[in-house]
C-alpha cells in the first residue's frame, strides 16, 4: 500500500490573540486621540474577535445564510427572516460591547468616537455581515435628535447594550436595531428620484406606499425611510410593530443574492398602507437622513482598514509557515517586500480612519474639527473603500491557491471587500461629494488644506504632492472630470503627513518612497534598503 496523503507544509490555525493589545498603530492611535480610557473594553472585544470560537461563528453565519419566510404555516404573512443561531451569537457580541452604544453614552468625553470606531474596527474583524445593523443602530441616533418626541421614544431603547431578536412592540424588548431603506429602482444614489408616497393619516401619523429596492437588515425593529410627503421628500420612521401592538404592512418581497456579507440579509421591500413617523422638518429629508449617513460612512472607511488589518494578519501567519523554494515565506526577500508594503497600507489606512473619528468627536465644540470632518469624510471613504479590495485580493495570493478556497477565511474577506465602495455611495458620488463641500461648505476645503499645510517643509516628495494639488484646485473649470484624483491625491497627502507625525521613521519613509516616489502599481516594490523586518515586527 502507498500512502499518499501526509499532510506536509500547510499552515495551522491561527492563535487566538487579543487584537487590540497586539494592533500597535491602533492601540497609538486610540491613545492619540484620548480614547485610552476604554482599553479594557477594547481588548475584550478585540479577544473575542481574533478567537476560533468567534471565526466559527462567522464561518457558521456565512455558510448558513438568512432565509426568507413569507407566511407561516397556516397562510398568515408574517415577512420574517430566519438566521442562523451564530448569526444572533454575534449580534449579541456586538451589543454586550455597547459596538451600537458607546459613543453616544460617553458623549462629550474625549476620545469617544475614536474607541467607538476601534471597536468597529475589530467587531468588523469578527464578522463584517453582522456590524451592517451594528452600524445602523449606531448610526440612526442622530436622525432621530431631529424629532425629540420621536427620540424620546426610541433612543433609551437604542442604547441597551442588549440584543433581542424577536419582533415585539419596542417597549418590550430588552434592545432594538435599527437598519434603513433609501434606494429605489429609479433611483440609486438619486434619492431625490424617489417615487415612493406618504399619505397623511388620521392619528397624525403617516401612510406610506411604494417600493424599495434595497432594505439591509429587514428583521430590524425599525428603519429610517425616505418618501415624498406633501411638503416633498421627506424623512420617516418605519417600526416593524405599529403603536397598537400589530405587524406594520412591510413586505418583503426577496433577499438579495450577493456576491458578499452572506450572514446579513438585504431585501427589497414594499409599503402598502404601512404606518410612519415623520422625523425632522417636513421637504427636509435629505438633511434628515444625511445625519444617519455620515455615521455610516465613517463606519464603511474604518470597517475597511479593520478587513484590512484582518486580511494582512491571515497573510503573515500564512507566510510563516508555508516553505517555498527552500525557505519559509516570511523569509523570502519578495515576499517580505510584499508583506511590508501591505502592513504600510493597513497602518496608513488605520491613521486616517481614527483621524476622522477623531474630528467627528471634536466637531461639537470646534468649527474648523467638523469642517474638516465634512470634507475628509467622503475623502476618506472613497479612498479607503477602494484600497481595501486590490489589498484583499494580494492577501488572498499571498495563500495561494488555498486562499481562494473557501475553507479558508480569505475567500469571505475578498467578496466582503467590494461592498464598502458601493454602500452609502459610490466611489463617483464620494468625489462629487467632496466637490460639493468645496462649493456650499468652503470653509470645510480650507480645513483640510490647513491640514495639508501643516505638513509642508517636512519632506520633499509631499511637498510635491501639496503643489500638485493645489494647481488642481486652481483649475475649477474641468474639476468634475478629474475629481478622483483630486480625492486620491488628497487621501494620500492626508496619510502621508499622519505617519510623518505619529509613525515610526522607517515606516513613514517606505510610504512615502512607496506611494510618492516612482513605487510602482503594485504591492512589493518597496526599494531596496527598507527595512522589512522593522515594518513586519511592528504589524
Amino acid at each position: 500500500m502507498i500512502h499518499t496523503h501526509e499532510v506536509l507544509n500547510q499552515s495551522v490555525l491561527p492563535p487566538e490573540i487579543d487584537g487590540y493589545a497586539t494592533d500597535v498603530p491602533l492601540v497609538e492611535a486610540v491613545t492619540r486621540y484620548g480614547g485610552g480610557w476604554a482599553t479594557d473594553t477594547l481588548s475584550s472585544l478585540g479577544t473575542v474577535a481574533l478567537s476560533h470560537e468567534g471565526a466559527e461563528l462567522s464561518r457558521q453565519a456565512n455558510r448558513n445564510k438568512p432565509v426568507l419566510r413569507t407566511f407561516d404555516r397556516f397562510g398568515h404573512r408574517i415577512d420574517e427572516v430566519e438566521f442562523h443561531p451564530a448569526y444572533h451569537q454575534l449580534m449579541s457580541i456586538g451589543k454586550e460591547h455597547g459596538v451600537h452604544s458607546l459613543s453616544w453614552v460617553n458623549r462629550g468625553r474625549e476620545g469617544a468616537f475614536v474607541a467607538r470606531s476601534a471597536m468597529h474596527y475589530l467587531y468588523v474583524q469578527l464578522e463584517a455581515g453582522v456590524a451592517c445593523p451594528m452600524t445602523m443602530t449606531h448610526a440612526v441616533v442622530p436622525s432621530l435628535a431631529h424629532s425629540p418626541e420621536v427620540a424620546e421614544a426610541w433612543v433609551p431603547q437604542i442604547l441597551k447594550n442588549a440584543y433581542d431578536a424577536p419582533l415585539a412592540p419596542a417597549g418590550q424588548k430588552k434592545g432594538v436595531t435599527f437598519g434603513m431603506a433609501m434606494t429605489e429602482k429609479q433611483g440609486g444614489s438619486d434619492v431625490r428620484a424617489n417615487t415612493t408616497v406618504a399619505k397623511p393619516a388620521a392619528d397624525g401619523a403617516f401612510e406610506l406606499w411604494g417600493h424599495k429596492w434595497f432594505c439591509s437588515a429587514p428583521m430590524s425593529d425599525a428603519f429610517l425611510t425616505l418618501a415624498q410627503g406633501p411638503e416633498g421628500l421627506t424623512c420617516f420612521l418605519v417600526p416593524r410593530i405599529r403603536p397598537d401592538g400589530s405587524r406594520n404592512p412591510f413586505f418583503i418581497q426577496r433577499l438579495k443574492d450577493k456576491v458578499g456579507n452572506w450572514s446579513n440579509a438585504s431585501s427589497e421591500i414594499e409599503y402598502r398602507g404601512t404606518w410612519a413617523q415623520r422625523v425632522g422638518v417636513p421637504g427636509r429629508g435629505v438633511p434628515t437622513i444625511i445625519e444617519m449617513v455620515a455615521q455610516t460612512r465613517l463606519d464603511v472607511a474604518v470597517g475597511a482598514a479593520g478587513l484590512m488589518r484582518q486580511g494582512h494578519r491571515l497573510a503573515l501567519h500564512h507566510a510563516r509557515h508555508r516553505a517555498a523554494f527552500g525557505k519559509k515565506l516570511i523569509d523570502q526577500p519578495l515576499m517580505q517586500n510584499v508583506l511590508a508594503d501591505l502592513a504600510l497600507e493597513v497602518e496608513a489606512a488605520t491613521a486616517l480612519a481614527l483621524r476622522l473619528a477623531a474630528a467627528f468627536d471634536r466637531s461639537e465644540t470646534n468649527l474648523e474639527e467638523a469642517a474638516f470632518a465634512r470634507a475628509a469624510m467622503p475623502i476618506t471613504k472613497y479612498w479607503l473603500a477602494k484600497r481595501v479590495i486590490g489589498f484583499t485580493a494580494e492577501c488572498l495570493e499571498c495563500h495561494g491557491g488555498n486562499g481562494y478556497v473557501e475553507d479558508f477565511p480569505l475567500a469571505q474577506l475578498y467578496r466582503e471587500a467590494p461592498l464598502g465602495s458601493i454602500w452609502e455611495g459610490s466611489g463617483n458620488v464620494q468625489c462629487l461629494d467632496v466637490l460639493r463641500a468645496m462649493q456650499r461648505s468652503p470653509g470645510s476645503l480650507a480645513a483640510v488644506q490647513a491640514e495639508l499645510v501643516g505638513h509642508q517643509g517636512k519632506d520633499a516628495r509631499l511637498d510635491r504632492l501639496l503643489g500638485a494639488i493645489q494647481r488642481e484646485l486652481a483649475d475649477p473649470g474641468t474639476l468634475e472630470v478629474r475629481a478622483r484624483r483630486v480625492v486620491e491625491r488628497m487621501a494620500l497627502a492626508l496619510q502621508a503627513g499622519l505617519l510623518i507625525d505619529h509613525a515610526p521613521t522607517g515606516v513613514s519613509e517606505a510610504f512615502l518612497a512607496a506611494r510618492l516616489d516612482d513605487g510602482g502599481l503594485m504591492y512589493g516594490n518597496l526599494p531596496a534598503g527598507t527595512d522589512f523586518e522593522a515594518i513586519l515586527a511592528r504589524a
